[in-house]
């Protein structure tokens, strides 16, 4: 059965009826599903990766109104993957961004561009007013606060998630089957999943998947009985295999159970693990540009490099030892505690780890985690190595 009421459909034009006429072709769409499809209101959660595909082919497809939900802003590190934007969109709002290739590619299509992050303030607000969501996200706070919110107001999410050359794609939809807490109760612990940021990911993989969602998408809003309600499709791009797996509703489920006790968005950075406990003490930090003044008055300092091999392939920090993230407990006894030790990533995120599972050994010297990484080395000191 379609997600859009029989009271939205309106006739289809001459000019719709040409520019659509390999949908109207099928009879598992046909005009009555490309009326529906014209009527639909889908929200793209993320303007990335995920997002690009989805929004590109969904207005190809004539959905009626797509919103874009995203706070970021186009880098020229995303331009491997997110194929809505492009080297002049640099520096721009990614909402403003897709917004335009999106009204190039069908001016029919309403776009609103919502150029901010969900969060559990706005998420019931602004998903309200749409039949589906398309979750496009990359962190788990956000999946979460998307997969309630649309349990709470009864809109299906069409899932997607990447990482490396692996993706998945589900449809969570509680008022059919499953949802998302079913799957995935609880988050991993912080830390224990690398983002695409700092993991890496197979350019065209986003693609691949994005159109999974996009089909998902169409077959709720045209009335498909094949959705994948109640399975997660996983692909290996690397090895160019699919499987599938069954999803059972959880009837403890918190959300979606027999006894629910969630009735509204929670803090979701709680919920993570993302957020300081007020006993917890919090990892020192120094400036690139602090390390340096520190090194050019000649104090001794150990720099620990705790990326793999194929990132220090990318760009090596002069003078650093290297010590892998996985490796660094049962190496302390190679630092010095008597001397100020800096770790350093990429971006300055696992460099944390690093250090919270040196002061779980027993480490005592003092530990500085430089923040925002090697990049910041790059950006703001050395200008010849480059940002990754």
């Amino acid at each position: 059965m379609s997600v859009i009421p029989d009271g939205r459909l309106a006739d289809l034009s001459n000019e719709e009826i040409s520019r659509y006429s390999r949908h109207l072709l099928l009879p598992e769409i046909g005009v009555e599903g490309q009326r529906r499809i014209r009527a639909a209101k889908v929200l793209i959660v993320g303007a990335g990766g995920l997002g690009a595909p989805l929004a590109l082919y969904l207005a190809a497809a004539g959905v009626g109104v797509i919103g874009v939900a995203d706070g970021d802003f186009v880098e020229a590190s995303n331009l491997q993957r997110q194929i809505i934007h492009s080297s002049k969109d640099i520096d721009r709002p990614k909402v403003a961004s897709a917004r335009d290739k999106i009204r190039a590619l069908n001016p029919d299509v309403n776009v609103a561009a919502i150029g901010v992050s969900l969060t559990s303030a706005n998420a019931m607000e602004i998903i309200k007013d749409y039949d589906i969501v398309a979750d496009g996200t990359d962190n788990y706070q956000t999946r979460y606060l998307i997969n309630d919110a649309c349990a709470l107001l009864g809109v299906p999410n069409v899932y997607g998630s990447i990482f490396q050359f692996e993706g998945q794609s589900s449809v969570f939809y509680a008022k059919e089957g499953p949802c998302y807490r079913c799957l995935y109760p609880s988050p991993p612990p912080p830390g224990l999943v690398p983002s695409c940021a700092e993991g890496g990911v197979m350019g065209v993989l986003p693609g691949i998947v994005g159109t999974i969602q996009a089909a998902e998408v169409i077959k709720l809003i045209v009335g498909g009985n094949d959705s994948l309600i109640g399975r997660l499709l996983l692909f290996d791009a690397w090895k160019m295999k699919f499987r599938e797996l069954k999803i059972e509703k959880d009837a403890n489920c918190p959300l979606c159970g027999e006894h629910p006790t969630i009735f509204a968005p929670i803090d979701y950075e709680r919920f993570c693990g993302l957020k300081k406990t007020a006993d917890e003490k919090p990892v020192e930090t120094i400036t690139a540009l602090e390390l340096k003044a520190r090194l050019d008055n000649g104090e001794k300092i150990q720099l620990i490099d705790i990326r793999e091999p194929h990132e220090r392939a990318i760009v090596k920090f002069p003078d650093a030892k290297t010590i892998p993230l996985g490796q660094m407990s049962r190496r302390a006894g190679e630092l010095n505690p008597d001397i100020d030790a800096v770790f350093l990533c990429k971006i300055g995120q696992r460099s944390v780890f690093a250090i919270r599972a040196l002061e779980e050994a027993g480490y005592a010297g003092r530990m500085l985690n430089l923040r925002d990484g090697v990049n910041a080395w790059a950006r703001d000191v050395d200008k010849n190595l480059p940002q990754y």
